[in-house]
């Protein structure tokens, strides 16, 4: 599903680029994809993603 329309933005985007990532807020997700940064109707969604997905991620990395 696509999340932000001015920049071709799915949700699988966002949720990669989280877990790879693992920014701790909207504004470091921002420095990354650049969501948001046109009319801004996709925030409330993005925002919505970075909850779960960051609830879904380890606490600390494991060291192999």
């Amino acid at each position: 599903m696509y999340v932000c329309l001015c920049n071709a933005i799915t949700d699988k985007t966002l949720r990669e680029a989280i877990k790879r990532y693992q920014p701790k807020s909207l504004q470091q997700l921002r420095q990354i994809v650049p969501v948001g940064k046109q009319c801004g109707k996709c925030i409330r969604v993005t925002r919505e993603i970075l909850q779960e997905e960051l609830q879904h991620l380890p606490l600390y990395k494991e060291i192999a």
